[in-house]
């Protein structure tokens, strides 16, 4: 249950940041994108399941407060959490390669589906332009914000993982 609690309270505070504090600290019109690093951090570090209720509620808060509809980023969080959640086996704490390795790649992959869905599908083609001035940008500035995101997350990790063996250990 604890661990719940602090999964919710950094998936606020994310939301918190993203929509208050890093619009003012928006570069060309990009700013990093929180929900994709804690979806993809809690996926490789938690798995499957974790990785994909986080990005519910990642996605339900986007839909909510920027979306056109509900559901579509709830769908792409989701997909982006189970993603990073099949990596669990792959993941060591002291290796900053495959979390930095996937959380590019699944920012990636969410600007492609955005690009595609929200441009192409309307009939606009211009994807070398959206991929230089909005993708890329965005993806080098998320990836910076994960730097320190993910060690605080990483950080929260352990410390939950330590207690939650102390009390495993008690009751065997």
């Amino acid at each position: 249950m604890k661990r719940k609690l602090i999964t919710l309270a950094i998936i606020i505070l994310c939301f918190l940041l993203q929509s208050t504090i890093f619009p003012s600290l928006a570069f060309a019109c990009v700013q990093p994108n929180l929900f994709i690093i804690v979806t993809a951090s809690f996926g490789f570090m938690r798995g499957c399941k974790e990785g994909m209720a986080v990005g519910v509620i990642c996605g339900l808060l986007t839909d909510v407060f920027w979306g056109n509809t509900i559901g579509f980023y709830i769908l792409l969080y989701t997909v982006i959490g189970y993603l990073n959640g099949t990596f669990e086996r792959l993941f060591y704490d002291e290796d900053i390669k495959l979390p930095l390795v996937l959380i590019s790649g699944s920012e990636l992959i969410y600007g492609g589906i955005i690009c595609f869905c929200g441009y192409i599908l309307k009939g606009d083609f211009s994807f070398g332009t959206y991929l230089i001035h909005i993708i890329l940008p965005e993806l080098v500035y998320t990836i910076l914000a994960t730097l320190i995101v993910y060690q605080i997350i990483l950080h929260i990790n352990k410390k939950l993982e330590a207690e939650e063996q102390r009390s495993a250990s008690r009751f065997v």
